[in-house]
């Protein structure tokens, strides 16, 4: 009995060994298109909020990271746009916390005047058939902030219509569309202050 049991021991433990083995070689087979397709489809993203034509700079490859700014808590990672080495525009990660049912995840690009220039939802937990329509699959809602500019803090336009702005909310639910126009406002703003500080910010993945 105690030799079958070692033997069945041995024979579990060659497998947990194969396995394993099998997993790594796998990993390290995939690694690189992963990584490839992660790239590639963050590039069709970024194309969809900003125009190639703007810039000629690797946008992807241009990134510094801020922490705890109007952007939302934590490090958040901005894409600078250069045109002949300077820059002049930038793609933001952003966050809307106050969605209805919790953060909403954005990217905003804007240039250095106030200019949105386009703006996606990247993530949320908004109620199907209401506050979903912030996807571009189900509604054109969210490209509706391109090409406007943000006067200032005060820009009461910078609102959904039923708080007397400018932005179309949805049936039914007007606390996501809120939080989406406020904090894309947040990030056009922010945007105005980056030409100062962008060159002086800590690159994305660098040591501190």
């Amino acid at each position: 009995m105690l030799k079958t049991m070692q033997k069945h021991g041995v024979t579990l433990a060659l497998f947990a060994i194969l396995a394993t083995g099998l997993t790594a070689v796998v990993n390290a087979l995939t690694k690189d298109t992963i990584e490839q397709q992660a790239v590639a489809q963050q590039k069709l993203l970024f194309d969809q909020v900003i125009s190639a034509d703007i810039y000629d700079n690797n946008i992807q490859a241009s990134c510094v990271v801020v922490t705890d700014s109007p952007l939302g808590k934590g490090e958040r990672h901005i894409y600078v746009a250069r045109k002949s080495e300077q820059p002049v525009a930038v793609v933001m990660e952003a966050t809307a916390p106050d969605g209805y049912s919790g953060a909403i995840q954005l990217l905003v690009a804007a240039d250095f005047n106030g200019k949105v220039l386009g703006s996606r939802v990247t993530e949320h937990h908004e109620t199907p058939g209401l506050g979903d329509k912030i996807e571009t699959r189900l509604s054109d809602w969210i490209t509706h902030f391109a090409g406007k500019t943000i006067q200032g803090n005060d820009d009461s336009s910078w609102a959904v219509k039923k708080d007397g702005g400018q932005f179309d909310q949805f049936t039914g639910a007007t606390i996501t569309p809120r939080a989406v126009v406020n904090a894309v406002k947040r990030a056009g703003l922010f945007a105005k202050t980056l030409p100062s500080q962008v060159d002086n910010l800590p690159s994305c993945g660098a040591q501190p």
